[in-house]
């Protein structure tokens, strides 16, 4: 599936924190968004780690953009919090990589990798700044 609830939820999070005057915490954002605080901690730390969101320790800690909105483009986020690049269908980039091993005989599978490339391009070009501009 391309769009899981941990893509669904970085983007939410992703906006609130675009919005926001100051860093925010989980527990905040937690609330605001109403998702698990436990799951929405794991995708911040993912969004962090792959440097989309800066994280700040302390009291008045929590998360914020680590780049301007126009930097940060979906086919990142949802790579970062799915720990892969999104697909559509299961089949492979390439013929040798197919799951089924049935590649050379798939008259579907030049179509699907189309596809694929297509919305590959889709995400990388959509950025946090259009969706905020929706």
């Amino acid at each position: 599936m391309l769009i899981t609830r941990a893509s669904e939820y970085a983007i939410l999070s992703l906006i609130v924190l675009a919005k926001a005057s100051s860093p925010m915490d989980s527990d905040t954002l937690s609330r605001e968004l109403s998702i698990s605080k436990s799951f929405l901690a794991k995708i911040l730390q993912a969004l962090a780690k792959n440097d989309i969101l800066k994280s700040y320790k302390g009291v008045n800690g929590g998360f914020t953009l680590a780049k301007d909105p126009k930097e940060i483009n979906m086919l990142d986020v949802m790579s970062a919090v799915e720990g892969k690049a999104p697909a559509v269908f299961d089949c492979a980039p390439s013929t040798k990589n197919c799951p089924s091993e049935k590649a050379d005989i798939c008259s579907i599978w030049p179509f699907l990798n189309k596809l694929q490339r297509k919305i590959d391009s889709f995400l990388a070009n959509l950025t946090l700044a259009d969706i905020l501009e929706d």
